[in-house]
């Protein structure tokens, strides 16, 4: 039986595709209250009025960004905003006492320099960004289970690291070849208006952000605390005419060419074996975006080449859910000590 007490909790940045997937996900968790929505440019209204399919399970009105507000009402915020925002009101939340799990990039860098050089904003709050704990639950539970201060992962690194993780972590491939080749779907750029993204001109294939994407120290960050090593990994982004979705494909050369794909199905599968949100796909199957649509899973695909000596893995993952609101709230469950899995969808949308 769950708690008769339900913690209450809000989401600041309600408005865009991270707060809306947040609040569909928390309104059926057993264990929360959703009591404040905040956003300044769509305060005043009311919820409905920007997602009218939702009116009849979230009946609140977005209200002004006040710290003193969310402090009064709130045990746990998630700061859904634009980079270099959350860094301005985190440091004033943990203070009063709040859980923070902060969807941005702002606190998933361990050197501050490294944030500031690929995202342009200087900061002053290098106490706080020490407390933050990198919140991808397949590498970093126990440490989860003890913070305050969540930096949640984006949504391409959390498919590229765990395609490559076990690789890393057990020494199976040469670090400095790693390429990861990875498509989007549109969602992924928000809910504003961009030229690029309406339909007319969406319905295309393309390369982005070329050797200088912002998610790409954040892969190399972790991929390098793997390793043991500073590791340079090689990261291209494409745009593909689709709404959600991830799909990332990872090359490596493999340190031991005897190595058959058997041989890294059964590795993945003891590695992630307490993982539940992870799937390695049967030998000769290779997942589709359309499959963790909607879920909070992440399908894992192996090969590997004799022929080139190399390792291919593919990962896919829903962008908006394993990619953002659904692993903020496995983190969430972590943190309060909950079943990692409440509240989340376990099966994808298909077709």
């Amino acid at each position: 039986m769950g708690n008769l007490r339900r913690v209450p909790l809000g989401i600041v940045g309600a408005s865009d595709y991270g707060g809306v997937q947040l609040a569909r996900l928390l309104m059926d968790h057993p264990e929360v209250e959703l009591v404040y929505l905040g956003e300044d440019s769509s305060a005043g209204k009311q919820f409905a009025e920007l997602y009218p399919h939702l009116a009849h399970a979230v009946n609140q009105q977005i209200e002004p960004v006040d710290l003193e507000m969310i402090d009064h009402h709130c045990e746990v915020v998630f700061l859904s905003l634009p980079n270099g925002l959350a860094c301005q009101m985190a440091p004033q939340l943990l203070e009063k006492g709040c859980k923070v799990l902060d969807l941005s990039a702002d606190y998933r860098f361990s050197d501050l320099a490294t944030y500031t050089t690929w995202y342009g904003i200087h900061r002053n709050d290098s106490v706080t960004a020490a407390q933050s704990v990198y919140g991808l639950p397949e590498l970093f539970r126990d440490r989860i289970a003890e913070a305050q201060l969540i930096a949640c992962p984006g949504c391409y690194p959390t498919a590229s690291l765990l395609a490559l993780s076990p690789l890393l972590k057990q020494g199976l491939i040469v670090p400095e070849t790693a390429i990861i080749d990875a498509k989007s779907g549109t969602s992924g750029s928000g809910r504003q208006p961009k030229v690029h993204l309406l339909l007319a001109e969406a319905d295309s294939t393309y390369a982005y952000s070329v050797v200088r994407h912002h998610h790409t120290p954040e892969i190399e960050q972790i991929c390098s605390d793997l390793a043991g090593h500073e590791v340079t990994i090689q990261f291209t982004p494409h745009l593909i005419p689709m709404v959600r979705g991830i799909l990332a494909t990872v090359y490596a050369t493999l340190t031991d060419p005897g190595l058959v794909r058997e041989d890294l199905i059964t590795i993945y599968r003891a590695f992630y074996r307490n993982s539940p949100w992870v799937k390695i796909c049967e030998p000769g199957v290779y997942p589709q975006t359309k499959w963790a649509r909607g879920s909070n899973l992440c399908y894992i695909g192996i090969e590997v080449d004799p022929r080139t000596g190399r390792v291919i893995v593919i990962s896919t993952i829903d962008n908006l859910i394993k990619g953002q609101a659904g692993q903020a709230i496995q983190c969430l469950n972590i943190m309060m000590g909950w079943d990692e899995t409440l509240g989340l969808p376990k099966l994808g949308l298909y077709p």
